[in-house]
């Protein structure tokens, strides 16, 4: 029996482009003004509530008569570029009908990544929210390289990040199809509907496919990487069908529809952010390090092998492949004092510096000791 939502607060709603592409104009007014009606009824209910649209690409393709997939980034952001401001007419339109102001949050991995510029775009979600305004946020595909990319894909990375960076209780993810399947169901009659995943598995990740979608990077390999981003920080997710009438009410009256993953323990506002942000730079440490970070010590200078990569003392860096922490020294410091004992640190680098690379409160487990995230 699938667990109650009854106590969200806070939802984050991931649009895919397949929910939106493909009518009048590139776009389905229909299942878009249901999505808004939907989103506005949970907000009446007092939930606060954050769009993540796909779209703007699919769009200003139409615009500019573009068809078939569109794969060279240069013409991807030039359609997200056109796009963006018809995508957020449509929403302005549809959401005035219901008395709901909204506004466009245009963001980057880079933005996320840093942490000033993270708690600036936190402080503003937040006013947003409390003064009853919907923020829409997306990608800025016009000037992001890195992001409009295939490895990030149709903004499902992106919503898991805000779910589990804004402190929401549950991110929902819309698609083209009504839950994870066994086997892809288009290829497989006898695939079956989960409606409760626990833990991803393996199992799992090999059974997802790709996006067969013009317009979409994404598929459902992508849908479950974001889960994971979103769970490990604590944030329920269920993938159901967006253009179905009602998905999101009855997901919030507990009605059995999509898929539902549960959530890990929820951590810290900061865990979070150190988690979910990309590493600068790789430091790699022994096995008796490594058993001693998790235990909850800190990272000490004698059980570090190598350094990869060039960073600041306070950037997110991975160690090994089980932690991201954040670096209380910079590279080069590091790789003058790896291996090296303690009391040989401050003959080095001065006795202002300390001895400690990351510290405890600033190391976060990426993956458990039986290899799952």
């Amino acid at each position: 029996m699938r667990p109650s939502l009854s106590g969200t607060r806070r939802l984050v709603i991931k649009i895919g482009t397949n929910v939106l592409a493909g009518g009048p104009g590139g776009f389905r007014p229909e299942t878009a003004e249901e999505i808004v009606r939907c989103s506005a009824a949970l907000q009446q209910r007092g939930l606060e509530v954050i769009l993540v649209s796909s779209g703007a690409i699919g769009l200003g393709a139409h615009r500019l008569g573009r068809s078939g997939r569109i794969t060279p980034i240069a013409d991807r952001q030039v359609c997200a570029a056109v796009g963006q401001p018809l995508l957020m007419n449509e929403y302005h339109r549809l959401f005035q009908q219901h008395g709901v102001p909204i506004a466009q949050v245009l963001l980057t991995r880079e933005l996320l990544n840093d942490r000033d510029s993270f708690l600036n775009i936190q402080a503003t979600v937040h006013n947003l929210l409390r003064q009853g305004i919907i923020p829409i946020c997306n990608e800025n595909d016009s000037v992001s390289t890195a992001e409009i990319g295939p490895v990030f894909g149709d903004n499902d990375n992106l919503s898991a990040h805000i779910a589990s960076k804004l402190d929401a209780d549950l991110l929902v993810l819309l698609t083209d199809i009504d839950s994870l399947y066994t086997a892809d169901p288009r290829n497989t009659p006898d695939a079956r509907p989960i409606s409760l995943v626990e833990r991803i598995t393996p199992e799992l990740l090999q059974a997802a496919t790709g996006s067969s979608s013009e317009l979409g990077t994404g598929g459902m390999r992508t849908k479950l990487e974001a889960v994971q981003i979103a769970a490990r920080a604590g944030t329920n997710v269920i993938i159901a069908d967006g253009r179905a009438p009602g998905t999101l009410l009855q997901i919030i009256d507990d009605e059995p529809v999509g898929t539902l993953f549960l959530s890990g323990t929820r951590m810290k506002s900061r865990q979070r952010w150190i988690a979910n942000a990309a590493p600068r730079g790789t430091i790699h440490i022994d096995a008796g390090a490594e058993q001693a970070l998790l235990t909850g010590k800190s990272l000490l200078p004698k059980g570090i092998l190598s350094v990869d990569g060039s960073f600041r003392a306070g950037e997110i860096i991975r160690l090994n492949t089980a932690f991201n922490a954040v670096s209380r020294l910079d590279s080069n410091q590091i790789r003058r004092i790896m291996g090296r004992h303690s009391s040989e640190i401050p003959g080095i680098l001065g006795r202002a510096t300390g001895d400690v690379v990351a510290q405890a409160e600033d190391i976060v487990v990426l993956i458990e000791q039986d290899g799952q995230q």
